[in-house]
Order: structure tokens, then sequence, then C-alpha cells
């Protein structure tokens, strides 16, 4: 006979009626607000009976086109988030200091000091990025689609998945109080024997498989779909950088996906990998999780890279200067990045000899990096300038991430390293490389191809005040945490003694405000470019003169991207294609084979949810159950023989008078 509690245990497993914080103020008033939210945009959905076309249009939509945009939009939602945890972070310690405790209790302070990490590196920066290349990569090689279609609609919803795990722990149950790297011992069973391990765990686990999924379909399109005479020197400097930030990705997340593994052994197996127990050791997972995390930073700054790159040549109505050093700088920092993670921990005591190779070559790789910043520069160099929206933050990104990387090569030092390695000077390095690389980069894309997605140009005066209260906001957070670093404070606190460094952390916390401000001006600029955009609209679809092949078709594009498979002839393929003019098939258009929407790859990520959901918390009926269901929906899917169809001649024909009654003026 099973006793209630034996019961409760197996239906439910470890998930009672506690793991709901109601006792949570905060909490409570966060997860009213979501409701309310998500509620409103359920309402508003319905009202307008917009469900059919959402899961016709994009949920099923295997159009790289979408899926990108799809994307942009989760990354811009985890930003949001991601970012609240900040303000509460910073306003913690400005509160936090001598008698006075703050606001936020320890345990909670711990919670979303992991999950701001998590959140903005796994779910708003690889999102973000993955969104870009998805939808400009396969326009600049001239392909209708990427190598895979359905592969990467499913990527997306595992990323998409993974995000929605790290999110209801905020609600049910509680998120990792580790750091966002959730180093051993306290990340093991006896330090954190609670649930917000296994939601990390298994929340970047389901997130992984979507990033080495989509990276190994993005290297496939760049090598075995580039239109006919585009050889690999001919690319475009983006999908140059597209293909060594994926390289990196799928030699780096299954190291991750290993070390997560292993991890979770030890938490639910009882394993000892990683504790010094019968013969494991915690540093083989400081080894391993920084293998993947520092070639992790390359994989976010090399497209924004390559669009720093494309938009120095846009606005300064010259060629890219120095394009095929521009290209091996590009290979020179994805090789190298494999051979720099020990910088991360100098002081665990491996010996000079090993701390030596590893500051070596922390310092080499700042030389291809220092490369591309000249040819920047020579760019510029008597180039007709137009300071517009994409280029202001071109501008704003060179001094602000030259400083960053400049702190790097600092804390390549050994002994250097020894004195700063746990304080806040490294916090404010690693933000002035994310933030001033990646952050910047990302949304000066954002302007740039938006008008490419949609049609018509974003705000200009809304940009322009996003872009200034981010890079003054920036400096206005990150000044003070430099010179409390080399003051001597320790990251990762929550409470400071020392009254003395009130008025640094209030001034930093002042300027997380100036770039909360700076967020809501992008979500303005999105809102009034929306409600203007007929004002907006550029007819030409070629509002800033690109250089590259995906200024050569309609914007938006039409769902095929070309109707015909673009021959390159140069190097800059849209110029090249002006000169000659736009060549046409002598027989007329031909039909054109297009993939089939599909939901496997949404239902799939959802069962893959709710088998991560069921690991958390131990209901084991429920894990085998999803984990059938998702072999046998897979093997549903090997054999559905209906996954194309053709765009009738006709049709092909009609959409292509729109779009050269779009192209006037443009040849």
């Amino acid at each position: 006979m099973f006793s209630n509690i034996d019961l409760q245990q197996l239906v439910f497993g470890r998930l009672t009626l506690e793991a709901i914080p109601y006792h949570e103020p905060i909490l409570l008033v966060t997860f009213a607000a979501v409701a309310l939210g998500g509620l409103a945009l359920v309402g508003a959905v319905t009202w307008y009976g917009q469900w059919g076309y959402l899961w016709r249009e994009w949920f099923t939509s295997v159009d790289h086109k979408k899926i990108g945009i799809m994307y942009i939009i989760l990354a811009i939602v985890m930003l949001l988030r991601g970012f609240a945890d900040a303000i509460m972070m910073v306003t913690q310690k400005a509160l936090s200091v001598g008698e006075a405790q703050g606001y936020l209790p320890p345990h909670h302070y711990d919670q979303i000091f992991t999950a701001h990490g998590t959140i903005m590196i796994f779910f708003m920066a690889m999102p973000f990025v993955t969104g870009v290349m998805n939808y400009i990569m396969p326009l600049q090689i001239g392909a209708r689609d990427v190598a895979f279609p359905f592969l990467n609609n499913f990527s997306f919803w595992m990323t998409a998945g993974g995000a929605i795990l790290t999110m209801l722990s905020l609600f049910v149950g509680e998120f990792a109080r580790t750091g966002w790297l959730a180093y051993p011992p306290l990340s093991g069973a006896a330090y954190s024997p609670g649930v917000g391990v296994d939601y990390y765990i298994w929340s970047l686990q389901i997130a992984g498989v979507g990033t080495t999924l989509s990276a190994i379909n993005l290297i496939a399109t760049i090598v075995k779909m580039r239109a006919p005479g585009m050889t690999m020197m001919k690319l475009p400097v983006f999908c140059w950088t597209t293909l060594a930030s994926n390289a990196i990705i799928v030699t780096i997340f299954p190291v991750l996906t290993a070390t997560l593994a292993l991890l979770a052994c030890d938490r639910y197996v009882g394993t000892h990998f990683f504790t010094n127990d019968y013969g494991g050791n915690s540093m083989l997972y400081m080894n391993l999780i920084w293998i993947w995390g520092h070639p992790e930073v390359y994989v976010l700054v090399l497209p924004a890279f390559g669009i720093y790159s494309e938009i120095v040549s846009t606005f300064c109505g010259k060629r890219l200067f120095g394009y095929t050093s521009m290209v091996y700088a590009t290979a020179v920092i994805a090789l190298v990045s494999w051979l720099t993670w020990l910088h991360h921990f100098f002081t665990m005591g491996a010996g000079a000899n090993v701390n030596a190779f590893f500051g070596i070559t922390t310092m080499i790789i700042s030389i291809p990096t220092g490369a591309k910043v000249f040819n920047w520069l020579f760019t510029m160099y008597r180039g007709k300038i137009r300071f517009e929206g994409p280029f202001i933050w071109v501008m704003g990104f060179i001094p602000t991430f030259v400083l960053g990387g400049l702190t790097g090569v600092l804390l390549a030092v050994p002994p250097a390293d020894f004195v700063l390695h746990n304080s806040l000077f490294l916090v404010a390095h690693f933000h002035n490389v994310i933030i001033g690389g990646v952050v910047f980069g990302l949304l000066a894309g954002v302007q740039y191809w938006f008008p490419k997605a949609f049609g018509f140009r974003l705000d200009p005066f809304w940009g322009k005040v996003s872009f200034w209260c981010w890079l003054v906001g920036f400096w206005v957070v990150f000044t003070p945490i430099y010179a409390l670093g080399l003051m001597g404070e320790t990251r990762r606190t929550q409470h400071f003694d020392d009254p003395s460094v009130q008025p640094y952390l209030m001034v930093a916390a002042f300027g997380a405000f100036i770039i909360m401000a700076g967020i809501l001006a992008f979500v303005v600029q999105l809102l009034v470019s929306i409600l203007r955009r007929e004002q907006l609209r550029d007819l030409t679809g070629d509002p800033w003169g690109g250089r590259t092949l995906e200024w050569s078709t309609s914007s938006p594009p039409p769902p095929y991207n070309f109707a015909f498979t673009p021959v390159v002839h140069d190097l800059d393929a849209w110029w090249d294609m002006k000169k000659r003019g736009h060549e046409r098939p002598a027989g007329g258009f031909r039909p054109i084979h297009m993939p089939c929407n599909t939901a496997m790859g949404m239902t799939l990520a959802a069962l893959s949810t709710v088998l991560g959901f069921a690991l958390v918390w131990y209901v084991w009926w429920l894990a085998a159950l999803s984990l059938i269901a998702l072999i046998a929906v897979s093997i549903r899917h090997t054999f559905n023989y209906h996954t194309s169809f053709y765009i009738p001649a006709a049709e092909v024909n009609r959409l292509e008078a729109q779009r050269a009654a779009q192209l006037v003026g443009r040849v």
C-alpha cells in the first residue's frame, strides 16, 4: 500500500505547493505583471482573429527570414527580462552598504545574479546573433533558404523551449544560486539540493541542441549554396564572420553539452566527476566550462564585426579597406580563440609555463582584432561619411570596444591578473566587450537591415536617443566599477561593508537607469516607426545604398528571395549588378521549388521542454512519457514525404512584376 506521501512523490516528484514563491512579494508582483501582460496579448490576438495567421505564417514557417525575425523578437523579450535583473542588482548594491541590508535577501539576489548572466548570454545575445545571421546570410550569398529549412525551424523552437524553462523557474521553484557558470562544488547536490541547478542544466541542454544544429545548418548553407561565381574570397565579410562564428559553435557546444551531462550525473546518479571524493576534481569542470566559455565571446563578437564592416563600407561610400586581411584576421581570431581559455583561472596554480603560454595566446588574439579596427578606420579615411542611424553605433563602438580590449590585454598578464582576478575590474572588462562590441553591433544591425526586412526605416530621432542613452549610460555605469575594481572590491557580492564605496555604486546605479532609458527608447522607436511606416517607407528598397547582394532583392524580399539564381562577378555583387544591369532568364521565370511549413519543429521542442521540466522535478512517469513521445514524433517526421511544393511560374511572374515596380530607379 502506498502512503499519501509516496503517492504524491510518485505523481508529482519534488513538485509541491511550496514550490510556488507566494512568500516573495517581488516575485508575486512580477508574476501578476507577466500574467496580465500575457492575458492582454492573448486577448488582443484573439480579438483580431490572428491565431490562424500566426500559426500558418510564423510558428510553422521554415522561411529563414521569418525564423530570423522570431529569433530577434525572442532576444528582445529576454533582453527586457535580463536587464530587469541588472537593475535589481545594481540598486541592491547601491542600497546595501555598511549597516543597510538593501531590499533583496541573499538567496533571492543570488538567483537574480545567476539568471542575469545566463539569460543575457544564452537567451539574449545568442538568439540575437543567430537571428541576424539567419536573415541576412542566405540573402548575401544568393540562396533561396538555408540548407535544411525544417532543421532551422526546429533549432529556433528548441532555443525558445530553453528560454521558457528558464523563465518558468521564476514562478515555479527557483533558479540556480551558483553564478552563471555553475561552478562545483557549489552546483553539486550537497551544496545546491534544490531544483535551481537542474533548471539551469536542462534549459541550457535544450537550447544548446538548437544552437548546435543551427550552426551546422548555417555552415552547410555557406559552403554548399553560394550563387554561381561567388567564390569564398568573394563572400561578404559578414558571411565570413558568420562562418567563423558557427565553426566555433560546432566545436565548443558539444563540450558544454558533455560538461552539463557530467554535472547532471553528479547530481542525479551520485557520480563524482567534479567533487574531491573518489578521484573527482572541480578544476576539471573549470577547464571544460571555459573551453566553451571563452570561444563563446568570439561566437558573439565575430558576427558583430561583420555587421560593422558592412555598415562602414556603406556609409563611407567605399569598398571595405583590406578585405583579404579582414578575412584572415577573422580566421586567426577563430583559431586562437580555442587556445585562450585558461586565462580565466591563472590563479589555480597551473604553474608559470602554462600561465605564460595562455597569457601570450591571449595577447596574440588582440593583433587580428586590432587589424580589423585599423581597416575600419582606413575605410573611413577620405570616405564620404554619412552620420546616419546605423553608422553612429560604429562610432560609439570603436573607442568603447578598444578600451575593453586593452583591459583584456592587461588581464592577460598573469601577475596583473593575480591582483585583479576576482575584482569588479573583471566585471567591467567583460561588460565593456559584450556591450560595447556585441550589443552595439546587434543594435546597429537592426537599424541597418530593418528596411530590408520590413520595407521602411526606423525612426531616426528615437534611434539617436537610444544610442546616446546606451553610450552615456554604459560609461556612467562601468567607469566607477573599473575604479572600484582597481581599489580591490570583489565581485559576486550582495553587500559591501565599506561605506566609502557607496558613491561609486550610486553613480553606477544611475547609469543603469540611463541604459534602461535607451532600451525604452528602442522600444518606442519600433512602435513609432510602425505607426509612421508610410512616411518612413523607402520606395527604392535600398535606403542605405548597400553594397552586398541582399540589397538586390525587394524590401521585404519575396518568400523565395531570388526568382532566378544570381551570377556573381565581383566582390561587391550588388554594385556589380547595377553596372551590368539586371540579368533575366531568357525563357522567362520558372516554377520555384519551396519547402512546406511544418508543426514538427514546434512539437519536438515542446516535448523536449516538458521532458526538461519533468527531469527538474523528478516526475519520472512524465519524463518517460515525453521521451517516448519525442522518439515517436521524430520517427513520424522521418516518414513525412510531403515536405515541399512549387510556386507556379505565373505567380512568380506576378510577384516579380511587383518587385520590378519597386526597383524603379535603382538600376
